[in-house]
């Protein structure tokens, strides 16, 4: 009887292995054959479900968007306001090595998208998602009195997410320097700020 062979899961399993290589050895030295070799599979298994490169790092970048949108989901739910603000900034801040290691799958995929227009479409798309989410929570911490500043709510999310995504540049190019950083203290210290009249 021929094998029955489940395409979604083989290919969320090269997903997870190009993500794990780019991790390990970054972009340049995530080539075709290391992601199939840590998939498990032969090299030219990877054509059919990903001609290119480029495709596996897009898909790369939208299951690791998709995991921190999980997270971000599972932590924030039953909170409001500043609480969930700050639960949703910590499952994006580089704060322990399953984020760090995303952080090292967005950078190569910013590079990529500087010149790629549907790659630049995703994280605009992404990006925006992020920030009406942001926006939400603000306004509800503005309405129980938790946000005082006056600085307005999507304001307050571009800087946010201008924390956020710096963060994970400076753990890219400078990873003492970020090591020796407390974001999570950062992230209070801003909260706090906004909660001062």
């Amino acid at each position: 009887m021929p094998k029955i062979v489940d395409h979604d899961q083989r290919r969320l399993e090269l997903v997870d292995a190009t993500w794990r290589i780019i991790a390990k050895l970054g972009m340049e030295g995530a080539t075709m054959r290391e992601i199939a070799e840590e998939a498990g599979f032969a090299n030219g298994a990877l054509k059919p479900y990903f001609p290119t490169k480029d495709l596996l790092l897009t898909s790369a970048f939208g299951h690791v968007f998709n995991r921190t949108n999980q997270r971000i989901a599972t932590m924030t739910e039953g909170l409001s306001g500043v609480a969930a603000l700050r639960a949703f900034c910590a499952e994006v801040l580089p704060l322990d090595e399953e984020r760090v290691n995303e952080a090292r799958i967005v950078i190569p995929f910013w590079q990529k998208a500087l010149n790629d227009a549907g790659m630049a479409t995703l994280h605009s798309e992404s990006m925006s998602q992020w920030h009406t989410t942001i926006t939400a929570h603000c306004a509800a911490a503005r309405a129980a009195g938790e946000i005082k500043a006056p600085i307005g709510d999507a304001a307050v999310a571009d800087h946010l997410l201008n924390m956020m995504l710096g963060a994970q540049i400076v753990l890219a190019l400078s990873p003492a320097e970020h090591f020796s950083q407390d974001l999570a203290g950062q992230l209070d210290n801003y909260l706090a700020l906004l909660a001062a009249s």
